[in-house]
């Protein structure tokens, strides 16, 4: 007993095991609870149902950082909820390129979930990848901080200035190639991501991806690109590990739950790009703000207050200017 809990208090990433076990552990659940009970039988989600479970989401994300803010401090809470509000909502920028690559494959809503929780698994594999290599990065190189702020600046004013042209998945780079190299039917096959077709050149029975694997892949290739951004956007928040990943991961694992009302009312957030943009510049401009006052940090909750400031007035004024456009003009 003494030894496991000597390991358990044994520290990693500046916290100790049990407390990473602990929110892993209420990951794990969250995800067999989703596919195991709630959708164990392959069904559409409608709107309702989809905004009801992604308050649950979003309130489990809260109670999380309630929890951080009584254990760990005020500065760690405000630094959580910071992280939580700027990641969920960069996520839904993220809703509407997988709107579209759902709308261009033709995958319909009866089989999406079961490719956005897949796609959420890889998601939360792949974050801890890049947290992980970046954490001890910005711990034995602070200077890279500056690096990130002035990456998210350009970003935060090219988004200001570039166009709403929707991109052109029929010249996506990685689609073209996996068509190219792999086998792939164009004919979908229920909730199958792999199928068993005669080749017609052979004769012999081959494996072949459908149309929801290539859906997959392009959503986790997606996250990877909108990672780019997110994932220094949290470091200049904290550089504490454990606020950076659990944070980005409560406000991830709604977006699927998320996804299914967003996608039926993506033309209501037009304008939600501008405040994305602003947030990105104010989130960057921050450790330069800071180092030029002589502060050791800039204020969390200064921080906290501006981002839900920007959020709010961003998605209050993109509902306000399409008040009048009742009609969805594209469908998940």
């Amino acid at each position: 007993m003494d030894m496991l809990t000597t390991v358990l208090m044994a520290e990693w990433l500046s916290k100790p095991i049990w407390m990473w076990l602990s929110f892993l552990g209420v990951v794990v659940l969250l995800l067999v609870l989703d596919l195991g009970v709630l959708h164990k039988k392959t069904r559409e989600i409608e709107v309702r149902e989809s905004l009801i479970l992604s308050v649950g989401y979003i309130s489990i994300g809260l109670l999380f950082g309630a929890w951080v803010w009584w254990y760990l401090g005020s500065t760690s809470g405000m630094q959580y909820l910071t992280g939580f509000a700027v990641e969920k909502t960069l996520a839904m920028d993220n809703v509407f390129v997988i709107a579209m690559i759902f709308s261009y494959l033709a995958i319909p809503r009866l089989y999406q979930h079961r490719v956005l929780f897949w796609g959420i698994l890889g998601v939360i594999i792949l974050r801890a990848i890049m947290i992980g290599i970046g954490a001890p990065i910005v711990e034995n190189f602070s200077w890279v901080l500056y690096i990130f702020a002035s990456f998210l600046i350009l970003t935060g004013v090219k988004m200001l200035w570039m166009k709403d042209d929707k991109p052109n998945m029929a010249e996506n780079p990685v689609l073209k190639f996996m068509k190219k190299h792999f086998r792939v039917t164009e004919k979908l096959h229920g909730e199958k991501f792999f199928v068993r077709e005669k080749d017609t050149k052979t004769g012999k029975m081959v494996r072949v991806m459908t149309p929801l694997f290539l859906a997959l892949v392009l959503i986790e290739i997606a996250d990877v690109i909108f990672a780019v951004d997110s994932v220094p956007a949290i470091f200049l928040i904290t550089t504490d590990p454990f606020i950076v990943y659990t944070s980005n991961i409560f406000a991830i694992l709604g977006l699927r739950a998320l996804y299914f009302a967003l996608a039926a009312m993506v033309h209501r957030f037009e304008y939600l790009k501008y405040a994305l943009s602003l947030l990105l510049i104010f989130i960057g401009s921050k450790v330069f703000i800071a180092w030029g006052l002589g502060w050791e940090k800039f204020p969390p909750l200064w921080s906290l207050g501006i981002t839900v400031g920007i959020l709010a007035s961003g998605i209050i004024f993109s509902l306000w200017k399409t008040r009048a456009d009742v009609t969805p003009t594209s469908k998940a």
